[in-house]
């Protein structure tokens, strides 16, 4: 599976809306390139919005820790770009079952923890109009559940192990999940938003490594009576110690990664300490050579969070030529972090238990397509 650079997917997406204005910077053509398209079927979606078909967003988040880093907010801050240029409506599932069952954590932990993560989810900036966040433990049932059944059906075991990989040693409730995450990209699934409209196209934005479910997927609809999901796939924000495109960012390991709940004084010492340089080991031989843009942390991370392209553009020709040091690059990525950060924490707080209920309700959403 080869990965199409960022710009390709934003050139994509406005020669498909040509009323987009602006851009995103994680997905800006400038960038270190993060973003793959795996499905032809993308085209497809976004050529029968231009006939005036609608479609619909879903995206996902395992809750499975107090705090999200960086790169757990980015596929969320491109869903909101996608649902602000198209506007269509979005779902978020939250799989506090799976995180019970993969992580050993009680169910009222799972939940606790989902509940959290919606904050900084909705401290994003998404549209409570035209987003419903659900909890499986809450809104499993009725339909959803209906839909479930018939996608458990139609795999057999031999080829649920083949795609993820389960053991006799498993225990049954993971052989049960792949259903659960499937349905959403069915619009009956939801017969609150979409009553009737089962044609509905699905949109579906996440990392790669939720390839497998949607691959299981995308095989059952068709016979279900559904359309095939279409996937806007990213790689993996890189770890501060990567190197190449190896690495990412670990809930295991807090130094590899910068957390929303990280203070600026341990921003600084992480980007300080960890994030890994392109840049020569002398001064000497850096003036001479410059660092090596491909393989440097603090560039990649501009690349994704400094708004100011000609600033980048600037950076990245003075590093790589030598007459900008590693410590000066670094300094800028921590400035620009420190305020990435701050911002959200700022959103985050302003998100009460009662914008959350009002997120996750059952609820019609009538101005969702305007």
């Amino acid at each position: 599976m080869h990965g199409v650079r960022g710009g390709p997917i934003v050139s994509l997406l406005r020669r498909r809306k040509k009323t987009i204005v602006g851009r995103w910077n994680g997905v800006s053509g400038r960038n270190g390139g993060w973003m793959v398209v795996v499905l032809q079927v993308v085209v497809e979606v976004l050529d029968a919005y231009e006939r005036g078909d609608k479609f619909y967003l879903y995206t996902g988040r395992g809750p499975s820790s107090e705090a999200l880093h960086l790169g757990h907010l980015i596929p969320f801050m491109f869903t909101k770009y996608l649902q602000e240029a198209f506007k269509v409506p979005l779902v978020i599932q939250l799989t506090d079952d799976e995180k019970c069952m993969w992580k050993n954590l009680s169910v009222e932990e799972s939940q606790r923890l989902a509940r959290e993560n919606a904050k900084d989810i909705i401290a994003c900036g998404f549209d409570v109009t035209k987003t419903f966040i659900f909890s499986d433990f809450d809104y499993v049932g009725g339909a959803f559940y209906k839909n479930m059944v018939k996608v458990a059906k139609c795999v057999t075991l031999n080829k649920a192990m083949g795609i993820f990989g389960f053991s006799g040693e498993d225990h049954i409730g993971k052989l049960s999940f792949p259903p659960v995450q499937a349905v959403p990209s069915f619009p009956s699934s939801f017969p609150h938003l979409f009553p009737g409209n089962d044609k509905l196209r699905c949109l579906i934005p996440c990392a790669i490594d939720q390839d497998p479910y949607f691959r299981m997927t995308r095989d059952v609809a068709p016979r279900l009576g559904y359309s095939k999901p279409a996937l806007i796939e990213s790689s993996f924000f890189p770890a501060l110690q990567a190197s190449g495109e190896n690495g990412k960012m670990s809930a295991s390991d807090p130094n590899s990664a910068i957390y929303v709940t990280d203070t600026a004084k341990e921003i600084k010492n992480k980007i300080n300490r960890y994030a890994f340089s392109g840049g020569q080991d002398s001064i000497e031989k850096h003036r001479e050579i410059g660092a090596n843009l491909e393989v440097d942390i603090p560039v990649k991370y501009l690349s994704f969070f400094l708004d100011d392209d000609t600033e980048l553009e600037h950076i990245k020709k003075e590093y790589g030529e030598g007459r900008m040091l590693t410590g000066e690059v670094k300094k800028r990525l921590t400035e620009v972090l420190t305020e990435k950060v701050e911002r959200h924490r700022m959103a985050r707080a302003a998100v009460t238990d009662e914008m959350v209920d009002a997120f996750m309700a059952v609820r019609p959403l009538p101005s969702m397509f305007e």
